[in-house]
């Protein structure tokens, strides 16, 4: 059987985190990918512009995490949004701020980020294994599926960075959850977090499909309003503005959308009562309340039949969205639930499982798009592998 030192199971960037914190240590890591090739998920990410973190104070920014930002607090102080910009600007990729708080590498993609880490990663003796899936424990060994068969691991410390349970085909499948929880270790039920909306549309939505909707305000339940962008889609709604309100209306919270959120309701009141003569009342509604296309196509799908009057004026401030509930958990960008934080102790190391510690999206947190959740993956790979490290230099030193 096979004895290694350090062994990191999962090659994204929670666990490439993780095997650069053993490698500052002078440990160099074993990281196994069931995939062919590392921090595909990553990748993907960066394909549309990769957002690091996010420039905002330290309270506003850990708020984000909501419940979860107890635990994760400490982690975050010790590698925020400030650290992931040296981070990454170490690593040869200047980055930039732009108008929402938003951080990105000027290059706007993931993969020269990826390239230089990974030569980063062998600079430290790291070494990584593709095609080596995770099945579970026999004993103290950690056993995989490989391309040359079953193999079992001694490791010294071990640390799983297994990803959350969203786009299997990119790595993420959740798959891992079975042998902890045969293991004793308490899970929270997954769910989908930033997650795009069912709709049944009429046939006339059809002309509206790939339109963004711009100018609009939402609220789930008795929530904030809230400004953000999103797109009507055949198959529902998606982007932003519905991912940043995922949690309440996975939870059963009404959707409402305010049209003209810089209008006050008398204002509304006041254009819908001019006369309207010949026109039609969506020529009219067009017209007194300068709605493009979407917007107006979003009142008649969920206004109709519309009323007159000061109803009419509510409905254009606090029009009701229905829809059929979030996507599968799959088409999810991240995921809720996982290891339950009363499963590890400070350091992220299972209390059932001496040497074992946890990353990333495995962790039972969630957090709207916009930096925090690569912020917090890094984080606390970073955390698990220091933790790691000073475990196993302590016992080489007994």
């Amino acid at each position: 059987m096979e004895r290694i030192g350090a062994l990191v199971i999962g090659a994204g960037p929670a666990g490439l985190m993780a095997a650069e914190a053993l490698g500052a240590a002078g440990i160099p890591a074993v990281i196994a990918e069931a995939k062919a090739a590392p921090a595909r998920k990553f990748l993907m990410a960066g394909k549309s512009g990769l957002n690091l973190t996010r420039a905002e104070p330290p309270d506003s920014f850990l708020s984000a995490y909501a419940e979860a930002a107890g635990p994760l607090g400490p982690m975050i102080a010790a590698f925020g949004p400030e650290h992931v910009c040296a981070w990454a600007e170490g690593l040869g990729q200047p980055v930039f701020t732009g108008s929402t708080g938003r951080v990105f590498p000027k290059a706007m993609k993931a993969s020269p980020l990826l390239r230089a880490w990974l030569r980063r990663l062998e600079g430290y003796g790291a070494s990584l294994r593709p095609r080596w899936r995770w099945t579970g424990w026999e004993g103290e060994a950690v056993t995989f599926d490989t391309p040359d068969g079953p193999r079992a691991v001694m490791a010294g410390v071990t640390i799983l960075a297994l990803g959350g349970a969203s786009w299997a085909r990119l790595g993420s499948d959740g798959a891992w959850a079975g042998p902890l929880a045969a293991a004793g270790v308490p899970l929270a039920p997954f769910a989908p977090a930033n997650v795009g909306l069912r709709v049944n549309w009429s046939a006339p939505m059809a002309r509206q499909f790939g339109q963004p909707v711009k100018g609009v305000a939402l609220r789930a339940g008795n929530g904030p309003w809230q400004r953000g962008e999103f797109v009507i889609s055949a198959r529902g709604l998606e982007g932003g503005g519905i991912y940043a309100l995922s949690r309440p209306l996975r939870d059963g919270a009404p959707l409402v959308a305010d049209l003209l959120p810089d209008w006050t309701p008398d204002r509304v009141a006041e254009r819908l009562a001019r006369p309207r003569g010949k026109a039609s009342l969506a020529n009219h509604l067009r017209k007194a309340l300068g709605l493009d296309p979407a917007r107006l196509a979003l009142l008649m799908e969920f206004g109709r039949p519309l009323p007159d009057g000061a109803a009419l004026s509510g409905l254009v401030k606090a029009l009701p969205i229905r829809h059929a509930g979030p996507r599968p958990i799959d088409e999810a960008i991240s995921t809720a639930g996982g290891v339950r934080w009363a499963a590890l102790d400070e350091s992220l190391m299972l209390r059932t499982r001496p040497g074992t510690f946890l990353a990333g999206e495995m962790l039972d947190w969630e957090a709207p798009t916009g930096g925090y959740l690569l912020t917090a993956c890094l984080a606390t790979g970073r955390w698990a592998g220091q933790a790691a490290a000073r475990r196993l230099q302590t016992a080489c030193a007994r």
